[in-house]
């Protein structure tokens, strides 16, 4: 159809550990159409990833390895300066270890996350984003990246010829030069449901969003996150799901 929008929506999924439960990734998988598996640094664990693995496998998402710092106190929200040697390995030492629990289990691994900290200091690190980018590209060349809209981690993606997607947030709000105010500031969640889902309306309808200084800012969006780890998770991304069909909006992974 012509003009038709599209969009795929991802989940950070797989955070469970050992016998501490977070999130409820079976319910979270019927509203999005891909998942970011945690790979075990930040979160999750062999047996996490493997159930994980296939519960998506069942429910028909699309599966992405989430590599992030090896900090599970912090849950891989904490900056490590490290050299870009160690993010490489790190990096391709966790996609490995996804990859294998989804070969395993009959499926393909469709693309990468890069988690929290890392994420976020690759979306500005042009270092890091190469080692990240080389990593995916000798597991696979046929993976997606997916990474921050306008971030130096698609820069660097597409310079390589690496497919990449552009990533917004549906519940973080955005400073006047389209990063993610870090979490750190009182302001950095999204604080209404109405609030997240007009943004993710402008977003997809205007390529735009409003900063938290007022202002509109440009931004290309390919692929929504939502988070899965909050008590009210399963049904915001339900009501994300429905605003966005209501809208006319296709979902569906990349």
């Amino acid at each position: 159809m012509e003009n038709q929008l599209y969009i795929d929506l991802n989940s950070d999924l797989g955070e469970s550990f050992g016998h501490y439960k977070i999130g409820n990734d079976e319910e979270i998988m019927k509203y999005v159409s891909s998942v970011n598996i945690a790979c075990g640094f930040h979160a999750g664990d062999p047996t996490t990833i493997k159930n994980t693995v296939n519960k998506a496998l069942e429910a028909g998402v699309a599966i992405g390895a989430h590599p992030g710092f090896p900090d599970l106190q912090g849950f891989g929200r904490r900056n490590m300066h490290i050299n870009p040697e160690e993010i490489y390995d790190l990096t391709l030492y966790q996609i490995g270890a996804l990859n294998a629990f989804v070969k395993a289990s009959g499926g393909k691994l469709h693309h990468v996350k890069p988690h929290g900290a890392l994420y976020n200091m690759a979306a500005k690190d042009e270092q890091y984003s190469k080692a990240i980018v080389e990593a995916v590209l000798n597991i696979d060349e046929d993976l997606i990246l997916y990474g921050l809209s306008g971030s130096q981690l698609t820069a660097v993606a597409k310079r390589y010829g690496l497919r990449c997607a552009n990533e917004a947030f549906v519940d973080r709000t955005y400073n006047r030069s389209g990063q993610l105010t870090p979490r750190t500031e009182l302001n950095s969640l999204i604080k209404t449901e109405e609030e997240a889902l007009n943004q993710v309306l402008k977003m997809i309808h205007e390529k735009k969003v409003i900063a938290t200084t007022g202002e509109e800012v440009s931004i290309e969006v390919d692929t929504l996150c939502i988070h899965g780890d909050g008590i009210k998770a399963v049904e915001f991304a339900q009501k994300v799901n429905n605003t966005l069909k209501q809208n006319n909006i296709i979902i569906q992974a990349l």
